[in-house]
């Protein structure tokens, strides 16, 4: 991207259409891009999110720029998250070998019941550089990993191809959406937050607000909540969430963010819409369909109070929001 001539264009717009900087809005609004990278977004990299038409997350980004073009007077500011990996993770395939020292392939479910038996168990090799050479602690720990994923009932321990590599193509922005993010952040003078999550390598992150196992077997803690970022979400006036997948990412930060609405004043869920054109579920066809599973997530939320919006629908048309007031 020309970042230069970008920048100029984008200050030319701001002062012929009359759009100010967003330190002088009145309301502000926030919208949370989840996700909105090239592994889940564009078509052959490892996880392509292609929802029910195929190309869900290339027609989701299509309307998500247009919307934050369309809307650059009413974005106060742009969070996006980014899932960040590297090699010797607990849910990729060199964390884990069986009695012949092979790896599982990508979307193997790994049990407790079968780490017990030894099935599958942890490869010695990823020992020395996660927990200084020992095994057995490491071992320990992956049977109360697998044990607390399914206590929690979301999924149990799946083995992920390699994918949001940090360093890699795959791990950055999908590039019209980062242009669009570029474009607002000059046009608004409103700089964007990129938060990475799920970097630790003892424990998925399907959230952006917190992982999925937070202490080991004796208590210890291992991860924590992004407080400063729930914090910062719910100061907004409306929090607008796009970003992949529906049914996974997109899901259980949502889920995570009316937990903590809930716990603090569940009245603060009337300020969140859901992009619904914006976002799709995991779908790969003849082998998993993860559709029914966003929607009734998506479903419990609007219960809760929360409102699922298009991105092609006047904003005025949202209820509730603010937007006459920008």
């Amino acid at each position: 991207m020309p970042y230069q001539q970008r920048a100029l264009e984008a200050e030319q717009w701001a002062q012929e259409h009359r759009i100010p900087s967003a330190e002088s809005d009145q309301v502000r609004v926030g919208l949370l891009l989840i996700d909105v990278q090239n592994t889940f977004c564009i078509p052959g990299f490892e996880l392509f999110v292609g929802g029910s038409s195929g190309l869900g997350a290339v027609e989701d980004n299509r309307r998500l720029c247009q919307f934050i073009y369309r809307h650059l007077a009413h974005i106060t500011q742009i969070v996006a998250t980014l899932d960040t990996h590297t090699a010797m993770q607990i849910f990729h395939p060199i964390f884990w070998v069986d009695a012949q020292g092979s790896h599982p392939e990508p979307a193997t479910a790994i049990s407790a019941a079968e780490i017990r038996s030894g099935r599958w168990r942890v490869n010695p090799a990823v020992a020395a550089n996660l927990t200084q050479g020992d095994l057995t602690r490491l071992q320990v720990y992956a049977l109360h990993y697998a044990e607390q994923l399914e206590k929690g009932g979301k999924y149990p321990l799946i083995v992920w191809p390699y994918h949001s590599m940090l360093g890699g193509i795959g791990h950055a922005l999908v590039p019209a959406v980062e242009e669009a993010i570029f474009f607002h952040t000059i046009a608004r003078c409103s700089q964007p937050s990129l938060q990475l999550k799920g970097a630790n390598p003892l424990t998925e992150n399907y959230s952006a607000l917190s992982p999925e196992v937070l202490t080991g077997p004796e208590g210890d803690p291992i991860d924590e909540k992004n407080e400063s970022l729930i914090g910062h979400l719910l100061e907004f006036d409306a929090l607008i969430v796009a970003g992949q997948a529906k049914s996974h990412c997109v899901a259980w930060t949502v889920s995570d963010l009316l937990q903590e609405i809930q716990s603090r004043d569940p009245a603060l869920a009337k300020k969140i819409y859901l992009l619904e054109d914006c976002t799709s579920p995991v779908v790969i066809p003849g082998v998993v369909d993860f559709s029914e599973q966003a929607e009734a997530a998506f479903a419990r939320f609007a219960a809760a109070g929360m409102h699922r919006v298009r991105s092609t629908d006047p904003l005025w048309t949202w209820p509730g929001f603010p937007w006459r007031k920008t």
